[in-house]
């Protein structure tokens, strides 16, 4: 079982940029592929990006391309956010959650998640 703790989130204006990471402890990190999901109120959770385990592949919802860049450092254990260029409709609290279904080529759908982070903050201030 990985445990996944999310930092970086704040209050921020439109037009700035956050990053956040992801760090996990438990075994066998770099065999998960990662996502950050977000929830909104009111709204449900959905995945807004992806990184399979190797890298190979991410995954970006329309919403953030261009925008939003995923990462991962296996050695680290951490898997990063960037945000840029923020806007208030991303204002939401961000989840870290890894997926333990191993695809070489593509990101596992949202509803292939396994373990979660608790989830930090972000607000964009128009």
């Amino acid at each position: 079982q990985v445990q996944l703790v999310e930092s970086g989130g704040g209050l921020v204006q439109a037009g700035d940029s956050l990053r956040l990471s992801c760090a996990a402890s438990g075994p066998a990190f770099s065999s998960y592929a990662m996502g950050w999901f977000r929830q909104a109120p009111g709204k449900e959770r959905k995945l807004v990006t992806g990184i399979t385990w190797s890298s190979r592949s991410t995954y970006y919802a329309d919403s953030v391309k261009g925008r939003f860049t995923i990462s991962r450092d296996n050695a680290r254990n951490t898997v990063f956010l960037q945000m840029d260029n923020l806007k208030p409709e991303d204002t939401a609290v961000y989840y870290c959650a890894a997926s333990a279904h191993q695809y070489s080529n593509y990101v596992p759908p949202q509803n292939e998640y396994d373990y979660w982070g608790q989830g930090t903050q972000v607000t964009v201030s128009s």
